[in-house]
């Protein structure tokens, strides 16, 4: 081989000298170097000068070259296993004191890299780079496309850059070319980089990404900003191995945070399938580094692990403090040879008398489980919901969880992440959620239907309960396993008649336990007749359509509606087995007098999450809908998010059937011998007014639904996702019971708490929860009736509780109130009132309804002296009283109000038994969740009266914990949060008075209240027009103005009908800001319509 060409010696000593100052002057030696390499002109000559230096300081003299003039070029021995291309054995490296030099954790995770042989012909980023022979050693062994080493620290970048050339290059300054033609300078690049800025901003997808970065020793450094620039000194650069900012990641504590930051930069720039490769020290704990990967969605391997000494001179009793301060371990070793861990503060101890410890260092390979879906969600947290990062868990031991949760946190995610409040969804639930049944029943069972013959309800038990309700039958028989959440009464009356027989005027409910044997329920229902029947079929007996069709015909011959619960053979898998039912409903169209009920509660991520269906013909299904309404309100939309996931994700495995749909045969029943609805249910369903009118366009308005669609704060949806992304919540951390009843009692107080002769004879308090206000109001609805009691509602009551109150065939008797006082119930009043109703309507315990502090619907506040009086009336005639505080906690115009403080209620307790009193609750509003619902009850109660709390549908834990947290920061009176609701506070005054002007201004008298979400208003200057549009034609009046609103313009509010109160209407204003405005114009637009030129009169 050729001697290199000669260079002159005075070069060399030129070069030398000018190092010889401090590590600086090497610095700016070196740079000057790295200019000529960079110029084609000079790179041969300047390639000699460092090959010359290299031989100068050969045979061991590195290190004297690096004490006498700041710098030095050395060898980087590789393993003879681990040689390059050209069986190269070393690599020629600058180093300089500022830069990470070749220590035994590098050449460890090279090792483990070069254990994974997947860089060939990849596109690579190697983090931390340094002087960049790791970069430059996989380009020689591995032949990648392109290799980016990024590095923050600018003088390692150029450094680096010097030894790409040095290698790159042979001593006379000529390429070294391999096997395909291409040198190092064509495979590597290295770049001043914040971990993976460089590739992020200039776009560049990686195959792979590989790190060897460094751990902060100090986890609780103060926190550093602009600190890393060109001229500060070596020793402090050398340092940043240790010395770090905090990272904003909950891995700081452990030193992890770098490496958390890496992890997820990595996720959003990688390709899907591929992989990063990083180190991780053991100083942590293995637990706590494979749980860094693990709880971001990563599958790992470990390429290899080996033990290094720690440095003599290493601090590590910051490490000791944190141990002190939680439960946490670090994790070091005696000397090398040590398999048992010893704390931070046994190692600290040991080091102190002349010991030496030492650290596990790992080399792990990463690759994503779901890489589509986990990408995405790291980008809408980190766009939307970063506050959540840390709670973030994708860690799974099952890839079949994996798989039903990572779709759902995605699609929740995209929800939650603008702030916008939850979508308003019909009472027969989310029109997404029921066209999925629809899709997935059509695709797997080849049954068509439409959303119209599917309904949802909160579980299979409140289906069954709604379903009986609805028609009341006489005689229903049962299967035994369905009934045990049913009302008592109904399973031990002894009224048990044959249909024919039996009266319907009291719409009174019977239920026979029947066997689960279907010939014997067959011989049942011949015998008995009954108007109902509920059951099942056993899993033997679903193979084949036997036993449904046998079913089917035995009630369809005695007119028994039939309700069919499929749930045990329900499987949400792409490979379901054999079902008979669904097989026989393929070819023939379900019967009218048959409804088929699924509940969907076997899940393996969130346990007890709850959702059921039912199919039927749409009239049923219509009616089935109006009574979610009335006596649940909505059925919750997270669970119906949930198994929409899981619904979505088995259609996409689905292939399309192209074969031709098979010819259905047509069911047919008797339709005179089937049981109607219940006269009660029939007369409601005809006299109420429901949210969602016939109209399914998109475009309505809508002004009459009691929910707030004001913006979202960042907190609120963050705790959302915080509930649904944790795992391992623990019961503690579900617990709302202490956070609502300090709620209750900084906000109202606790009705006679503080004055000693009451609390003494006061009744026990208990606590409920259910899925919304009004689902816990209609149970106390069947206690009143289970006493023979009478709801005394006042006159201008949310006109859904009065209706639900008739539905369930309560008796009711209304209170008066007037405008002039803003519908508020008057002491004398409710005493007259009382008074009547024990001497002349046969009432022997009378339940008063109260709303309050705000009223809903008018909007108008109770004040304490006020809610006072009311109560002592209530005392003195032994009612028991409702005190609905589900519409308060918004009240914007408080001057003059006096807030309630119910502790200190006093009243003669010698003359009146006790107050019972159960006072209701929902946090939506208040805590500004706008869609999501969370009621609560909290009773005083003599112990004769039974709570009809069977069959409530209750709150997920997950929400347990998300208002837990909300109710927590709504504490913290010096936090964002608190300010957040009085803004909002704010921003319904202003709605309110925009709303006031505008009605005012077009011909309504308004009965402007001071809080809450909706206020009243009378239509005086349209009441008696005559008025003719497309869908409408007549004389208005209070109950059909909200139709002719509602067709004109596409505004729909609450019409006389629901508030009860002769001509006055409902506007619920906490509409979002472009709906509010449309609302606006369309108050104007419809007093163009009708009244014309007339206007300016107003």
């Amino acid at each position: 081989m050729a001697a290199p060409v000669a260079i002159n010696s005075k070069d060399v000593e030129a070069f030398l000298a000018s190092c010889a100052a401090s590590g600086e002057a090497a610095y700016g030696a070196a740079k000057t170097v790295l200019k000529r390499l960079q110029d084609t002109a000079s790179r041969a000559a300047a390639r000699r000068l460092l090959g010359a230096i290299r031989r100068r300081f050969a045979d061991g003299q590195e290190d004297e070259c690096s004490r006498t003039f700041h710098f030095c070029i050395r060898d980087v021995v590789l393993d003879p296993h681990l040689q390059g291309s050209h069986q190269r054995k070393k690599l020629m490296m600058m180093e300089l004191p500022c830069i990470f030099i070749s220590e035994e954790r590098y050449f460890t995770f090279y090792e483990g890299l070069n254990r994974l042989p997947v860089f060939r012909d990849k596109t690579v980023a190697e983090l931390e780079c340094g002087n960049g022979w790791i970069s430059i050693a996989l380009a020689e062994k591995w032949s990648p496309l392109k290799v980016y080493g990024l590095d923050i620290n600018e003088r390692a970048i150029k450094i680096a850059w010097i030894n790409l050339y040095l290698n790159a290059l042979d001593d006379d300054g000529l390429p070294i070319y391999d096997g395909e033609g291409k040198t190092l300078l064509d495979r590597v690049e290295f770049h001043e980089s914040d971990l993976l800025a460089y590739c992020r901003d200039n776009k560049i997808e990686l195959d792979h990404i590989v790190g060897c970065i460094p751990q902060i020793l100090n986890p609780n450094p103060e926190a550093m900003s602009n600190i890393i620039t060109e001229k500060s000194s070596d020793m402090f650069l050398y340092s940043l191995n240790n010395y770090y900012d905090l990272q904003n990641f909950s891995e700081d504590q452990f030193g992890l945070g770098l490496i958390a930051r890496a992890v997820e930069e990595g996720i959003d720039i990688i390709k899907p399938m591929d992989i990063m490769i990083f180190n991780m020290g053991g100083r942590p704990g293995q637990g706590v580094s494979e749980r860094l990967f693990l709880r971001r969605g990563l599958r790992i391997n470990k390429l290899c692990q080996t033990k290094i000494m720690q440095a003599a001179n290493t601090d590590i009793s910051a490490l000791v403090e944190i141990e002190k301060i939680c439960p946490h371990r670090f994790e070091f070793f005696m000397n090398l040879h040590g398999d048992q861990p010893v704390s931070a503060r046994t190692a600290l101890a040991y080091t102190k008398s002349g010991g030496r410890v030492s650290l596990a260092f790992s080399v792990y390979s990463c690759q994503l489980r779901q890489p589509n879906q986990v990408k995405k969600l790291f980008e809408i947290v980190k766009n939307g919901l970063h506050e959540v990062s840390s709670y973030l868990d994708l860690s799974f031991n099952d890839d079949s969880v994996a798989g039903e949760k990572i779709p759902f946190l995605v699609y929740l995610a995209s929800l939650l992440k603008d702030n916008k409040p939850i979508p308003c969804e019909p009472p027969a639930g989310c029109l997404n959620f029921r066209n999925l049944v629809v899709k997935f029943m059509n695709s797997y069972h080849h049954i068509p239907l439409t959303p119209d013959n599917v309904v949802v309800f909160s579980s299979l038990d409140v289906a069954i309960e709604h379903s009986l309700r609805l028609f009341s039958p006489a005689l229903a028989i049962v299967d035994e396993h369905l009934t045990r959440h049913l009302p008592k009464q109904w399973l031990t009356s002894s009224a048990i008649e044959g249909r024919a027989d039996c009266s319907h005027a009291e719409d009174l409910v019977t239920v026979i336990e029947a066997p689960c044997q279907p010939d014997l329920l067959i011989e049942l229902v011949r015998k008995l007749k009954p108007q109902v029947v509920v059951a099942g079929i056993a899993h033997f007996e679903v193979i084949t359509d036997a036993a449904f069709v046998n079913l089917l015909s035995a009630t369809k011959d005695v007119g028994s509606r039939l309700f069919l619960d499929i749930s045990e053979h329900r499987e949400l898998s792409s490979l379901p087995s054999s079902n008979g039912v669904l097989k026989h409903l393929s070819g023939n169209t379900l019967p009218s007098h048959a409804t088929l009920l699924c509940g969907l509660v076997k899940n393996q991520v969130y346990s007890g999450m709850e959702v059921a269906f039912a199919i039927s013909e749409a009239a049923v299904c219509k009616a089935l809908s109006q009574t979610i309404e009335l006596l649940e309100g909505h059925t919750s939309v997270i669970s119906q998010y949930y198994y929409g996931c899981l619904f979505h994700e088995l259609l996409a495995f689905q292939i399309g059937d192209h074969h031709p749909q098979q010819e259905r045969q047509p069911g047919e029943v008797k339709p005179q011998m089937m049981i109607g609805l219940s006269n009660s249910a029939m007369s409601t369903l005809k006299e109420a007014e429901f949210s969602f009118p016939d109209s399914k366009d998109s475009s309505v308005i809508h002004m009459d639904l009691d929910r707030s669609f004001l913006t979202v704060p960042s907190a609120v949806n963050a705790s959302i996702f915080e509930s649904f992304v944790r795992q391992n919540i623990t019961g503690s951390e579900t617990d709302v019971r202490s956070s609502i009843e300090k709620l209750v009692g900084d906000n109202y107080g606790f009705p006679g708490d503080d004055c000693p002769d009451i609390a003494e004879f006061s009744y026990r308090k208990e606590i409920m929860y259910g899925s919304s206000c009004i689902a816990l109001f209609n149970k106390l609805v069947l206690c009143c009736m289970q006493e023979q009691g009478t709801f005394l509602f006042p006159l201008g009551t949310n006109g859904h509780y009065v209706r639900a109150a008739k539905f369930m065939n309560a008796k009711t008797l209304t209170i008066p109130t007037n405008v002039d006082s803003g519908f508020k119930i008057e002491p004398m009043a409710l005493d007259a009132a009382l008074d009547d109703a024990y001497e002349n309507k046969n009432v022997t315990r009378a339940w008063v309804y109260i709303s309050g502090p705000t009223i809903n619907p008018s909007g108008f506040l109770y004040s304490d002296g006020e809610i006072k009086d009311l109560l002592c009336v209530c005392a003195q005639r032994a009612a028991r009283v409702v005190i609905d505080t589900s519409f308060s906690g918004l009240e914007f115009e408080t001057n003059g109000w006096s807030r309630w403080n119910l502790s200190n209620l006093c009243y003669d307790i010698c003359l009146c038994p006790p107050l019972s009193y159960f006072m209701l609750g929902e946090l939506s509003l208040e805590l500004t969740t706008a869609g999501l619902e969370f009621g609560f009850l909290i009773s005083s109660k003599p112990s004769n009266v039974e709570l009809s709390f069977r069959n409530l549908s209750q709150p997920h834990s997950t929400l347990k914990y998300t208002f837990r947290k909300l109710l927590g920061l709504k504490n913290e009176w010096d936090g964002p949060f608190p300010t957040l609701i009085m803004e909002q506070k704010e921003k319904l005054k202003s709605r309110a008075n925009k709303l006031t002007k505008t009605l005012e201004s077009c011909g309504w008298d308004v009965a402007g209240g001071h809080g809450g979400i909706s206020m009243l208003a009378k239509p005086t200057a349209y009441i008696g027009r005559t008025f003719k549009m497309e869908g409408f034609e007549g004389e208005i009046d209070g109950c059909d103005i909200r139709e002719a609103i509602l067709r004109s313009t596409g505004l729909c509010i609450s019409s006389s009908k629901w508030t009860g109160i002769p001509d006055y209407c409902r506007f619920s204003f906490a509409l979002e800001s472009s709906e509010f405005d449309r609302a606006m114009d369309c108050i104007v637009q419809f007093r163009e319509l009708v009244l014309g030129e007339e206007r300016g009169l107003l």
